[in-house]
């Protein structure tokens, strides 16, 4: 045998897979960083500011399509409330949007140009338009003046609403963080779910029970809906997954989750309780507000997390390189 024999030989060895129950000849590889560090820099937005900023925005924009529902449909008491925290809610978003940025001037700055590829440029403007809609709806459902202006600052907020609801959705997803860049197809209807979640749980407290049918309607199809678009998320994230179930991430999702569930549960039921519907549907409100709001800040912890940990921006990619190897390799005959 000679020395190209061995070669060749060798180097056919070296490529042949081992048959199964055998192990490798070459260690797995594992990934890791320069020194541990992270690969990309974790985002620097305050969760109080940026993660409340997501659940009041979702819970003014959806607030604003069942505030022109309840308007449409004869339920005066529940579309003047709905109006009412829809412009406290977009109020107190924005002000947690200036208080991250530090100063109001930054704000004004990224209304000079608009850029539709963009989500934060296209997110400024869409608060913009859909502030004053809101504003203008709640003032004329309280005072009763301007009747016609009322109705069509009421739809106004309803067209705009849904934009400003999942558009923060978008602006997560289009970062290079791995726990929401990696969810970017199911983030927009987790986002949509939730906010039509609160929305439905505002709407369940403070509407007169004989008013809340679609309410009790619309967080039965929310709660089914953020649960299933969470699970579809997480089965798509793969190794990613594990920062929504672990650390304060995870206690925020599980807790979302029940919040969530009983919330509509408790909705559903609450009709048939006859004298006590009333504070069941309340409680169920409550719940449901909550666990949107666990959602939110949830998403964002394991945004956070997934940035933090090198192994879920380097590993993942090349994790997935070396399976499709590994498959090509075992589909090759052998020698």
């Amino acid at each position: 045998m000679t020395n190209s024999d061995i070669s060749r030989g060798g180097l056919r060895g070296g490529r042949r897979r081992k048959r199964r129950g055998e192990e490798l000849m070459v260690p797995r590889a594992e990934f890791d960083s320069y020194y541990g560090r992270p690969v990309i820099k974790p985002p620097s937005w305050s969760a109080r500011d940026i993660a409340g900023y997501f659940f009041l925005g979702g819970l003014a924009g959806a607030g604003s399509a069942v505030a022109a529902g309840a308007h449409a449909t004869g339920r005066p008491t529940t579309a003047t409330a709905m109006k009412i925290s829809s412009l406290a809610a977009v109020s107190l978003s924005a002000a947690a949007l200036v208080n991250d940025l530090g100063r109001p001037s930054r704000f004004v700055n990224m209304l000079r140009v608009f850029k539709p590829t963009s989500p934060m440029s296209v997110g400024s403007w869409l608060l913009s338009l859909y502030g004053p809609c809101a504003g203008a709806a709640a003032f004329c459902a309280v005072t009763g003046r301007l009747p016609r202006t009322g109705a069509a600052a009421t739809a106004a907020a309803a067209v705009s609403g849904p934009a400003v609801a999942a558009y923060t959705a978008v602006l997560a997803a289009n970062t290079a963080v791995p726990a929401w860049h990696g969810a970017h197809r199911e983030m927009p209807y987790v986002f949509c779910a939730s906010a039509t979640a609160a929305a439905a749980g505002m709407a369940l407290a403070v509407a007169p029970q004989r008013e809340s049918a679609p309410a009790r309607f619309a967080a039965m199809l929310a709660a089914a809906g953020e649960v299933s678009a969470m699970a579809a998320a997480e089965r798509r994230l793969g190794v990613v997954a594990e920062t929504y179930r672990t650390g304060r991430a995870g206690s925020l999702l599980r807790a979302s989750r029940v919040l969530t569930v009983a919330g509509a549960a408790g909705a559903a039921g609450s009709v048939f309780l006859g004298r006590h519907a009333r504070l069941t549907a309340m409680g169920s409100g409550v719940m449901l507000l909550a666990g949107s709001a666990c959602t939110r800040f949830g998403i964002f912890a394991a945004g956070v997390a997934s940035a933090k940990d090198p192994a879920y921006t380097v590993g993942p990619q090349r994790a997935a390189k070396a399976a499709e190897e590994r498959a090509a390799g075992e589909q090759r005959p052998s020698a």
